[in-house]
């Protein structure tokens, strides 16, 4: 296929030429004769499935991994990238998709971890700090250097992590789902960055599964489906149903899911007057069976907050919340899962799996009772039929049950975590960011899998930092600014309403709500 490259880029050499790469992992071919190259100066996004094999052949190329074949030239000379370290010595930075910062330290150590500016031989913290606080203001990220990571959101973890690559001045830039956990306005200065980047000479390897950011930010996509290549299309003159299709192989469907009256539904869950300090300041609300319930709301809004005060994670300082008709008392997470209550994390590293663990035992752990004996042995035969009854119905790509779930890419462990929630049976699931990290095809398969659970009687609460995925799934749509509820919308409301919303700091001026 013919490629699009930015002006005089055709005439160079490319900084990154990777030809006829593969890589085999216990039980899995993860690439197969994959290709790809980047030239000064452009954006060249990278698409695929989950499971395609876009991220591993960045790994490779950041040092990550070490190829079992083929060749890579760096400024058309070929090189042996065999460490991170060797990658950043080349010039070549990444964003990992799975956030690889120390959480007990500062925002400023973790971008500087192993170059700290030193003073007579000491750590120079006056220097660290103020460098971090440059870097920072070039982004214009209101965040202060000396914060530590572990009390950080995710999408602010994030930040931090684009402010490590930044600070490395690389050549060769690597963004691996950069924007997952960033809101439009954050989406907006990240962009900013890397036209800024790419006017420096910067070439900037983008990995996204948000079709417009594709459209908006790159100049060439190349696209991979089951570790090969497939092909290379410039991105603007490329319709995004092509790239889909290459993508996934098929045609997806764009049929309109429907959404049910539950008006006259029983409540399945209540919660009354919530407060834990400024991050949750008087919420309340109710969720009714069948019902799926969005939660929309900028960075810091709370509504990560309100999920695991709810939960057990966090501990509320004061509210109610009410089951069935009944109050609960929730001090944690095993008593939310005893009253029926089900959480995905949007930080599924963390705290969704246990990565060394197999996907048979990751799908099994909420529900182990259920396959233990009288003398405490376990049904190994039933937790294997479990797994892979969810393997088959979310279809996760795996080869098998017995595989590490640290081994499975990113948007197969989060179906992992789906599939643990679904064995369980809870008449409640939170789904903070169900599609993080997610292709295309995934997405569709997991609106499909959201709606039937409702379609059963479940209560769903959705929280998602992407307005189409909320105004496409809630019946109703709860907004969020700096801890508090500013309203409540019915299903089918404008995006317009809901950005109101989300930066309505006086809640006594609430536009619509919908009970």
């Amino acid at each position: 296929m013919v490629s699009s490259l930015p002006d005089g880029a055709a005439r160079a050499t490319p900084l990154v030429d990777m030809t006829d790469i593969d890589k085999t992992f216990p039980g899995v071919r993860a690439l197969s004769r994959a290709r790809f190259d980047l030239v000064a100066g452009e954006v060249h996004a990278l698409m695929g499935e989950n499971g395609a094999g876009k991220s591993t052949l960045m790994k490779v190329l950041s040092g990550v991994y070490e190829r079992d074949a083929g060749t890579i030239l760096l400024d058309g000379q070929p090189v042996e990238i065999t460490s991170p370290r060797e990658a950043q010595h080349l010039g070549i930075g990444i964003i990992h998709q799975e956030l690889a910062l120390m959480r007990d330290l500062t925002a400023a150590q973790n971008i500087f971890i192993g170059r700290e500016p030193r003073r007579f031989g000491l750590l120079d913290e006056r220097q660290l700090n103020a460098d971090a606080a440059a870097i920072f203001r070039s982004m214009n990220l209101n965040l202060e250097p000396t914060v530590k990571v572990e009390t950080l959101t995710i999408a602010k973890q994030q930040m931090v992590e684009i402010a490590k690559a930044l600070s490395h001045k690389s050549r060769v830039l690597i963004m691996d789902e950069p924007t997952a956990a960033l809101n439009d306005a954050e989406i907006a200065e990240l962009f900013a960055i890397i036209n800024r980047l790419k006017a420096e000479g910067v070439g900037i390897v983008y990995i996204s599964h948000k079709m417009d950011e594709i459209k908006r930010i790159s100049d060439r996509v190349t696209i991979m489906r089951d570790g090969e290549y497939v092909g290379t299309v410039p991105a603007a003159e490329t319709p995004i149903d092509t790239i889909i299709s290459m993508m996934v192989g098929r045609t997806l469907s764009h049929e309109t899911l429907s959404i049910p009256n539950t008006a006259d539904a029983p409540v399945a869950l209540e919660v009354r007057h919530l407060n834990r300090g400024r991050e949750i300041r008087d919420v309340s609300f109710s969720v009714r069976k069948g019902e799926i319930f969005g939660f929309a709301g900028l960075m810091g809004a709370g509504r990560t907050e309100v999920a695991r005060a709810i939960f057990g994670a966090d501990r509320r300082e004061s509210g109610e919340i009410w089951v069935h008709g009944k109050r609960v008392g929730i001090s944690s997470p095993r008593d939310a899962v005893a009253f029926g209550i089900g959480y995905l994390s949007e930080d599924r590293k963390h705290f969704g799996l246990a990565t060394g663990l197999d996907v048979r035992n990751n799908i099994a752990l909420p529900s182990l009772e259920r396959f233990t004996g009288p003398a405490g042995v376990l049904n190994e035969t039933g937790m294997r039929d479990a797994a892979q009854k969810y393997i088959r119905q979310l279809s996760i790509k795996t080869p098998s049950d017995t595989q590490e779930a640290r081994l499975l890419s990113g948007g197969n462990q989060q179906k992992v975590v789906i599939a643990k929630w679904l064995l369980r049976d809870c008449d409640i699931l939170i789904f903070d960011e169900p599609t993080r990290g997610i292709d295309v095809g995934a997405k569709s398969e997991i609106y499909k899998l959201l709606n039937a659970l409702a379609a059963e009687g479940k209560a769903i609460i959705v929280i998602s930092s992407e307005l189409p995925e909320i105004l496409r799934l809630s019946h109703r749509i709860a907004v969020m600014c700096e801890g508090r509820l500013t309203g409540i919308l019915p299903g089918g409301a404008s995006q317009e309403e809901i950005m109101h919303l989300a930066t309505l700091r006086d809640p006594a001026m609430q536009v619509r709500h919908a009970g």
